[in-house]
């Protein structure tokens, strides 16, 4: 326990949060869970506010797998030998697990590294042409933007969509017509975030409905959503969906999936096959088939040793309850924005700005802010970040892979970013921070599965240092 939870003032706080919203008093399971599989956290003092960022693996999971490995011999699933065997029945529960979790019966999984991984099958797989459409709001990963080049590279024309600045939600009207426009095109896609990795907003699931009932096949990027949000894939079907699961538990590191629809399964045309990939490959009669399912995209030998750990971290979750995560962290998001608001200095300027959403209306357990001095202007975010590093706070600071949202937060425009990128032949946000004179990045924090209140009380105590 950090010195701070026994003081009169964060004891009658805590008296006061807890009457102010009950719902967190039936989520205190987490707590004992956070003594018992988290204690690493309380023992050094940490507050951990980058769930975004990657999940806390629990200890009980990293015992459960070592003990796996330990116990038995596991070899490549490419055979039929008893290890190989192993392999291949562990690697197979755990791909069942994945679709039984998301309820995803109408879908093949396809292991990947990461969601980047699963995002550039998509790119490097979807048949673009010049008859075909890429549709994105401004408001997606890198991840996902840089599909982009793989549709230029194919004569596909793009468009971005924009959003508001006053809460970072699609502008619809805009989106709207976007989605009625190129009815002519054939294979069009849209890709879109389920949450903002930055702003936390929660991009309404009605959009892949209405996206399909213009033709278009939709990307789900759920990188950012499913940590802490239940997502349902025989209630809403995207044709393809794609995450990474240390962001949901932790542990492993360097695995991620592509969902894949099984009906348009067929579309995605690889160019070219790999070890693993196919059923059948000649030299001297130059012909190849690929795998008819998973396999085909998954190339080369998948991570069978850790692969087992998937199954091990969706049944913790599973344990706990994904609603009871959700419960959690909105009540604290909710007590964090209404404090934040207070913190004003004593000209009665505000210290900190949250863009996007100011409650907890839409949004889920992630928040982007900046800081400001008494003469309204920024604080640099390095320098809050590392007085957060001096007290052991891991937040997170920059652009986050997020291009539209820092562009529009900040106020650029299209031209002066063109310029720049034209009369450069490398550069990064800092030199360009420079160049245009004009503020690139901010702070984001955000919550995850075994938050507390001690976390969001100490992170308010730290901003108050800011105060002049």
């Amino acid at each position: 326990m950090h010195p701070i939870q026994s003081t009169p003032q964060f004891i009658e706080s805590l008296k006061q949060f807890e009457a102010a919203f009950p719902d967190y008093v039936q989520t205190r399971d987490l707590d004992q869970l956070r003594a018992r599989d988290y204690a690493r956290l309380d023992d050094q003092h940490h507050v951990y506010l980058d769930y975004t960022g990657g999940s806390l693996y629990a200890m009980s999971q990293v015992s459960r797998h070592h003990q796996l490995l330990a116990d038995h011999v596991f070899g490549n699933p490419h055979s039929t030998n008893p290890s190989s065997q192993l392999a291949t029945r562990l690697t197979g529960e755990a791909r069942e697990k994945v679709l039984s979790f998301f309820n995803a019966g109408d879908y093949d999984c396809v292991f990947t590294p990461n969601a980047t991984g699963a995002l550039k099958i998509v790119g490097e797989c979807y048949p673009f042409s010049e008859n075909s459409h890429f549709l994105l709001p401004f408001d997606n990963h890198n991840s996902v933007n840089g599909i982009r080049e793989f549709a230029r590279k194919k004569g596909c024309p793009f468009t971005y969509s924009p959003i508001t600045i006053e809460n970072l939600r699609f502008s619809e009207g805009v989106l709207r017509e976007n989605l009625a426009a190129h009815g002519t095109a054939t294979n069009k896609l849209f890709a879109y975030p389920a949450q903002s990795n930055v702003s936390g907003v929660k991009h309404d699931l009605a959009w892949i409905g209405e996206a399909q009932k213009e033709g278009w096949d939709v990307l789900l990027d759920a990188s950012a959503f499913v940590p802490t949000s239940r997502l349902d894939l025989s209630v809403y079907k995207p044709e393809f969906v794609s995450m990474s699961f240390y962001k949901m538990f932790g542990y492993p590191t360097g695995l991620g999936a592509l969902l894949v629809r099984k009906d348009v399964f067929p579309k995605l045309k690889k160019p070219w096959f790999a070890g693993g990939t196919v059923t059948l490959a000649s030299v001297m009669a130059d012909r190849f088939f690929l795998d008819q399912h998973h396999a085909r995209f998954e190339d080369g030998t998948i991570n069978y040793l850790d692969i087992p750990a998937l199954t091990i971290g969706l049944e913790h979750i599973e344990s706990i309850g994904i609603d009871t995560i959700n419960q959690r962290v909105m009540v604290l998001t909710d007590w964090l924005l209404q404090a934040m608001r207070g913190l004003v200095h004593r000209n009665g300027k505000p210290l900190i700005q949250v863009f996007g959403p100011q409650d907890t209306t839409g949004r889920g357990a992630t928040i982007i802010l900046n800081l400001f001095g008494p003469d309204g202007r920024t604080l640099p975010f390095i320098q809050v970040e590392q007085a957060a590093n001096a007290q052991n706070f891991s937040i997170r600071t920059g652009c986050f892979c997020n291009p539209g949202i820092d562009e529009i937060n900040n106020e650029l425009e299209g031209n002066e970013l063109l310029h720049y990128f034209d009369s450069h032949e490398s550069g990064d946000y800092f030199d360009m921070q420079a160049h245009l004179d004009k503020m690139r990045g901010a702070i984001r924090i955000s919550l995850g599965l075994v938050s507390n209140f001690s976390d969001v009380f100490r992170f308010v105590e730290f901003l108050k240092s800011f105060l002049t």
